[in-house]
């Protein structure tokens, strides 16, 4: 038996949909034999980039928590993001049936939610997340205990957010 580690955005509702993206950093990690999101319980934290259509860019400090279910098939998730100009605090559920990806999310602070859906493929993830009036494509990748993600908003004021996470 394998051991286990030990547990260790732009201005307004808009932000929350770019937080949906770090909610799914971890989600192509796979273990064998088990769904997609096996390998993802327990705390992660790490930051990165927001990049806005002005040209500033800005660093951003998250924290995740990723609860894990279904035989790795199920992912209810928290996370917590902030910068200097930025804050959020995001919640979601996303299930994998047969290769496809899909969920919800919601923001508390501004009070939006949305959907999301993709395909994981070995430690990469494409997906595409939705709300009222918004769009973003994300890639993601997992590599051990490291996960990197870049979402690409449309018609936003973000261009884009990378960000990078290490289990804690």
């Amino acid at each position: 038996m394998p051991s286990r580690s030990k547990p260790s955005w732009t201005r307004g509702w808009k932000s929350a949909a770019y937080a949906f993206g770090l909610l799914l950093l971890a989600l192509p990690a796979l273990a064998q034999g088990a769904g997609p999101f096996a390998g993802l319980s327990g705390a992660w934290s790490g930051g990165g980039t927001i990049s806005l259509a002005n040209g500033a860019s800005e660093r951003i400090r998250c924290r995740a928590v990723y609860n894990v279910g279904g035989g790795g098939r199920a992912l209810q998730l928290s996370i917590r993001c902030a910068s200097d100009s930025y804050n959020f605090d995001l919640a979601g559920n996303v299930v994998s049936q047969g290769g496809a990806i899909t969920g919800t999310w919601s923001e508390s602070t501004r009070g939006v939610a949305g959907t999301v859906s993709g395909r994981a493929s070995g430690n990469h993830f494409q997906a595409y997340a939705q709300g009222a009036g918004f769009s973003a494509g994300l890639s993601l990748s997992t590599h051990g205990n490291r996960q990197s993600v870049v979402i690409r908003p449309t018609g936003a004021d973000v261009t884009a957010v990378s960000i990078a996470l290490a289990r804690r």
